[in-house]
């Protein structure tokens, strides 16, 4: 990390968010953004319904540490498995995490398709689904790993699911019934 992310990582830990937004740092800028609209959390609330308690954490509000180019998102969802990271702090290390769960707004496009799906992968998080309401569609990205031809972290393994049909989250044991999902109008 540089100096300029350093001090972007001292601003941000200090950052004093206004009610009703959401702020990460990502690449070592600090995005700020509303807070979720309904369709967005009935979505992760149905999401979060479906993955095992007994076996995962399943968190909305966890940042998750990417040092390595100064980012702290926080993903709508996050699963861990039970046991897989304890203590106290407001970091969850990346390595820790089975899956990030974003949900597509219209000012989130870009960040969720191709900015966070480069981190996610960089970081070796293991599955990353991105539902997005304004398409009506579940991308699921696993398996990531160094792309050959453009030299950047992807997912080897992209599935793509309209809203309605299963998706299989073998991850974590489960297929998703996205039937309740909702899109903006």
């Amino acid at each position: 990390m540089t100096a300029i992310d350093d001090r972007m990582t001292g601003i941000f830990e200090n950052l004093e968010v206004p009610e009703g937004c959401k702020a990460e740092l990502i690449r070592g800028e600090i995005v700020m953004m509303a807070g979720p609209d309904l369709a967005h959390n009935l979505i992760v609330e149905s999401i979060v319904d479906q993955i095992p308690r007994t076996r995962w954490h399943r968190l909305q509000t966890q940042d998750v540490a990417f040092p390595a180019d100064g980012s702290e998102p926080q993903p709508d969802l996050v699963v861990i498995e039970r046991g897989a990271a304890e203590g106290p702090g407001r970091l969850l290390s990346a390595p820790s995490v089975t899956l990030v769960v974003e949900v597509v707004s219209r000012t989130s496009v870009l960040r969720d398709y191709r900015t966070k799906r480069e981190l996610y992968a960089e970081g070796t998080v293991p599955a990353y689904l991105i539902v997005d309401p304004i398409k009506g569609v579940c991308v699921l990205l696993t398996e990531p790993s160094q792309a050959a031809a453009s030299g950047l972290p992807d997912y080897a393994v992209e599935r793509t699911t309209k809203f309605g049909e299963p998706v299989p989250v073998d991850l974590v044991g489960v297929v998703l019934d996205t039937s309740e999902f909702r899109t903006y109008s």
